[in-house]
């Protein structure tokens, strides 16, 4: 399968994965001067941005891709990225049904401000099948089904 992906700026990256076994595709920060505010833009003739520690960006790509029915685009963290730049990924699922350029929500979890450059790698993108399914309400606890877990959650089992 070959997903296809449309520039919306000539100087975008189209993804890349560094080895053919890789999962994910590395997504690239493609400069959008004319849709900037929700980052500290610093022009200087290089397009670069800042994201202060504790705080959020927007951080477009320059591209648009046709995600496959029954098939999510689900954008993640760049293990060097979160390790050495402390910039986390938040909610990226991209439906097939959105037809916009991506964004990748970057959070700086840092205590230092970091700076993104033109074509730096931000992120990896991931094609993942779903699966949909309808809601039913139910009118019995699902605690009373009488589970071996119950409701044992974040370290019930311990930590040995």
């Amino acid at each position: 399968m070959r997903l296809k992906f449309y520039k919306t700026r000539s100087d975008a990256k189209l993804p890349e994965r560094a080895h053919k076994s890789d999962a994910g595709m590395d997504l690239f920060y493609c400069p959008d001067p004319e849709n900037n505010s929700n980052c500290i833009w610093e022009d200087l003739g290089k397009k670069q941005f800042r994201v202060a520690p504790g705080t959020s960006c927007l951080v477009p790509t320059g591209l648009k891709v046709v995600v496959p029915r029954s098939y999510m685009l689900e954008v993640k963290n760049k293990s060097g990225v979160a390790h050495k730049q402390k910039l986390i990924v938040g909610a990226c699922v991209v439906d097939p049904g959105y037809t916009g350029e991506i964004y990748v929500n970057l959070h700086n979890i840092g205590g230092e401000t970091q700076i993104i450059k033109p074509a730096q790698k931000i992120a990896q993108a991931v094609l993942v099948p779903i699966i949909t399914c309808g809601v039913e309400e139910v009118f019995i606890d699902p605690s009373e089904d009488g589970t071996d877990r119950g409701e044992g959650g974040f370290g019930s089992t311990g930590l040995v």
